[in-house]
């Protein structure tokens, strides 16, 4: 999905952000301090929501939120950051031959 595309429901993020940060919260209690409310929602748009055909209801969106696995989540975030372009390339590459 692009970045610039907005997703169905992202009308109800400002309403569902107290779920948002009450599940921060419960991350934080496992030790996942560094994910973001972005971060979160945006795994909630890519992951779970990804095929909606039918828009859910404001229960159901709470629901999902509510029903994130720290484990899933993590497994996302891995698979995102292989995707993510190499380090060692272009800009990237003149730094590391620079520390060498």
């Amino acid at each position: 999905m692009n970045q610039a595309e907005t997703h169905m429901y992202d009308k109800f993020r400002e309403t569902v952000r107290p779920v948002l940060k009450s599940k921060l919260e419960e991350f934080e209690l496992y030790g996942y301090d560094s994910v973001k409310e972005d971060e979160l929602w945006k795994f909630l748009k890519n992951k779970k929501w990804r095929k909606e055909k039918e828009e859910k209801l404001l229960y159901q969106i709470v629901n999902d939120i509510l029903s994130v696995k720290v484990g899933d989540y993590m497994n996302y975030a891995t698979v995102e950051a292989f995707k993510a372009p190499n380090w060692f390339e272009g800009e990237g590459k003149d730094v590391l031959e620079k520390l060498l």
